[in-house]
């Protein structure tokens, strides 16, 4: 019996890794070990440079990044080629950013990988709907703060499955709401939270380039998010944290302060 993350039979085998938000000491040391063996290496846009530091220096490099209005290979010629490459090498690497199957179309690959007979096999990796919070000093569920998280894509795709997100019920979904890719979108998902109900007061983190050395983090409310991301001209790629839990960081800095205060 197969396994579920490993199907066959062909020349070589795809790896479909993730290679984590970007902060190359949160990939994984299978990950890491497959790059280091890998023949042929098919990476992403938002791929880190010390990820791609790791790569066997005699692999052959293809990139094939989507970048909203910039993309290099359409989703299906990106499948093409995995099929192709499986074909020629023994160890093909699909380097995706965050996680494979976290709004990666890493389910999409697959699937054309299995109909082609190829091997196949997962690598999960750390997505940015969770790290790039954490190193904002945001804990997107706490006993005091949170206890459910819904993660969604302010990004879909045309002729989906259904039109669009209902983002009047994700609002109620959940203590806290994790968005990506949603910076584009942002002022039309924030009038349907209002609409929904939640109120102007409601707190807003957006998180860009997280893990990475130049992070920077937006701290707003609903009403106020759209007014500041203009002002400071805060773009994608950004990660979304709505909800309470966003002000633990007012408490962090609190206790901060006081034991700064107590040490003097």
């Amino acid at each position: 019996m197969t396994k579920p993350n490993q199907l066959a039979n062909a020349t070589g085998t795809v790896y479909l890794v993730g290679a984590g938000p970007g902060d190359p000491g949160l990939l994984t040391l299978k990950a890491k070990a497959l790059l280091e063996r890998a023949d042929v290496v098919i990476y992403d846009a938002l791929v880190s440079i010390g990820v791609l530091e790791m790569i066997n220096p005699d692999a052959k490099l293809i990139h094939a990044g989507k970048r909203k209005g910039q993309h290099s290979l359409l989703q299906a010629e990106t499948n093409q080629l995995l099929i192709d490459w499986a074909h020629q090498a023994e160890l093909v690497v699909r380097l995706k950013g965050g996680d494979p199957f976290i709004f990666g179309r890493g389910g999409e690959e697959m699937a054309d990988l299995v109909a082609a007979g190829i091997d196949v096999e997962v690598v999960p990796g750390v997505t940015s709907g969770i790290a790039a919070p954490a190193y904002a000093g945001i804990p997107l569920t706490h006993r005091d703060y949170s206890s459910s998280v819904v993660f969604v894509t302010g990004h879909e795709a045309a002729g989906k499955y259904r039109p669009a997100v209902d983002w009047r019920k994700i609002a109620h979904g959940a203590e806290t709401i994790v968005i990506y890719m949603g910076i584009h979108n942002l002022p039309m998902i924030v009038t349907e939270f209002q609409a929904a109900g939640l109120t102007a007061d409601t707190p807003i983190a957006l998180v860009r380039w997280g893990t990475r050395p130049e992070q920077e983090e937006l701290i707003a409310t609903l009403d106020t998010v759209i007014e500041v991301v203009t002002e400071r001209q805060f773009q994608a790629p950004a990660i979304a944290i709505i909800g309470n839990a966003v002000n633990y960081r007012n408490h962090l800095a609190q206790l901060a302060a006081a034991a700064c205060q107590a040490g003097s």
